[in-house]
């Protein structure tokens, strides 16, 4: 996403394409949803406490990851934002972002990990596959199930690690009950808890057309709409006239903002994520748009931009759909230091609002 640092206001579209798995791993710098992350920094990753889920305190699911340097910023030459969240349909209240967590990453060019000139687009040799339970370099244990940091080693086989007991029972359950002690084995992973694994393909958006028409179009459905509610009898006689009108203008409101949103993705259908460092999101709703003073300041004290947003469409690529409860989403908006501060090679907490749908919407 190097691109998208040229201009801060730009759109840049982000759609779901098939890769190889070399291509998503941490040599080539990918942009990605699903799977295990694919680090940056191999030093001081966050820890399995900091990976919890704030609401069940069980561990997060990887859920995509945007390489997103800075230009002209050697600190952010390697720049990635990893974006985690509970896989608990309980823990999925309205409008809160509690069971989410996000982190960034960055690297000078020259750092202890990666050569300094970037790397080839093409596969000129078949890689060997890399020990999924060490993180290269630094030596990290990693958790077989998930690949964040693990140092719970299995009783048995002292060789697959966990990042908790959950994963760990999770494991033993699906297949190391059978491969534990047997080396030769162990290649197979506990899929059933990663999110399906696709490359994060980026463009840039399409310049918005006739936006006279599109103001026009708003007006008149915000007079349609008023004009409904008055005309209904036994509502207008089961609510107060203040209580009326002030619905009236939440769901004129609403309605504007969900045909806004309707328009502007109606020519790329398919855009799970949207990047836009220092611009502004895409909302779903009238109702939980955050104000200045909802955004914490980062923790080197600057503030915090927004920087990109996941679009409800990824929901339909990450295999959730339930009978009853399920994850879901509006839209989440990522916003990150406006310096992009360095801490030393940790990865640094960043800051995300969960906006969920008014229950009158639908896209």
């Amino acid at each position: 996403m190097a691109a998208t640092t040229t201009k801060t206001k730009e759109v840049v579209l982000g759609f779901l394409e098939d890769a190889e798995p070399w291509q998503l791993r941490s040599p080539q710098f990918p942009s990605k949803v699903g799977g295990k992350p694919a680090w940056l920094s191999l030093r001081d990753l966050p820890s399995p406490s900091c990976l919890e889920c704030d609401k069940c305190h069980l561990p997060l699911a990887f859920l995509l990851q945007v390489y997103a340097p800075i230009a002209n910023q050697d600190k952010s030459f390697h720049r990635t934002l990893f974006l985690f969240c509970c896989k608990s349909p309980e823990c999925y209240a309205h409008n809160d972002s509690s069971c989410m967590k996000v982190f960034r990453s960055q690297l000078h060019r020259r750092n202890e990990f990666y050569p300094y000139e970037p790397p080839s687009e093409d596969e000129t040799e078949t890689p060997s596959d890399p020990d999924p339970s060490v993180l290269p370099v630094s030596g990290l244990k990693l958790c077989w199930v998930c690949g964040c940091p693990g140092s719970k080693a299995c009783s048995r086989c002292h060789t697959v690690t966990y990042c908790s007991k959950h994963h760990q029972t999770l494991h033993w359950k699906h297949t190391h009950k059978k491969e534990c002690c047997n080396q030769g084995a162990l290649s197979t992973t506990a899929s059933l808890f990663l999110f399906p694994e696709s490359e994060l393909d980026t463009e840039p958006e399409k310049e918005a057309q006739d936006r006279d028409e599109t103001k026009e179009n708003e007006r008149e459905e915000e007079e349609e709409i008023i004009q409904r509610s008055v005309d209904c009898p036994s509502l207008a006689d089961a609510l107060a006239e203040t209580d009326l009108e002030e619905m009236a203008i939440h769901e004129t409101e609403d309605n504007k903002m969900v045909q806004r949103f309707k328009k502007r993705i109606a020519s790329e259908p398919h855009q799970v994520l949207r990047y836009s460092r220092g611009g502004s999101p895409l909302w779903i709703s009238s109702q939980h748009i955050p104000a200045h003073q909802d955004i914490p300041p980062c923790t080197c004290g600057a503030k915090r931009n927004f920087e990109f947003q996941v679009m409800p469409q990824l929901l339909n690529s990450l295999s959730v759909d339930s009978t009853g409860a399920s994850i879901d989403w509006g839209t989440l908006a990522v916003y990150t230091c406006s310096v992009s501060c360095s801490n030393d090679n940790h990865y640094c907490p960043e800051f995300i609002w969960k906006q969920d749908f008014s229950s009158e919407q639908h896209i």
